[in-house]
């Protein structure tokens, strides 16, 4: 029963949002060997200057054993 969350600055299309979330899903379906109907996905859009606080501290800084892809950027610098 994977659930995805994905969250991204604003300004993506109602398009390119469906596109990703079944684009993710098809990933997943074929790599975790799962029905489609187990997997949910949500989509979160932050504001950019909201990213530092509500995604890179909680999600990224403080949960470095969680994370598969370290991002190459640190907005506090």
């Amino acid at each position: 029963m994977p659930h995805i969350s994905v969250k991204l600055y604003p300004g993506r299309s109602e398009q390119q949002k469906v596109r990703l979330a079944e684009q993710i899903v098809k990933d997943v379906v074929s790599l975790l060997e799962c029905s489609e109907e187990s997997i949910s996905l949500a989509i979160e859009e932050i504001k950019p200057g909201d990213w530092a606080e509500k995604v890179y501290r909680p999600d990224i800084l403080n949960n470095p054993d969680k994370l598969y892809k370290q991002p190459g950027y640190n907005p506090f610098e």
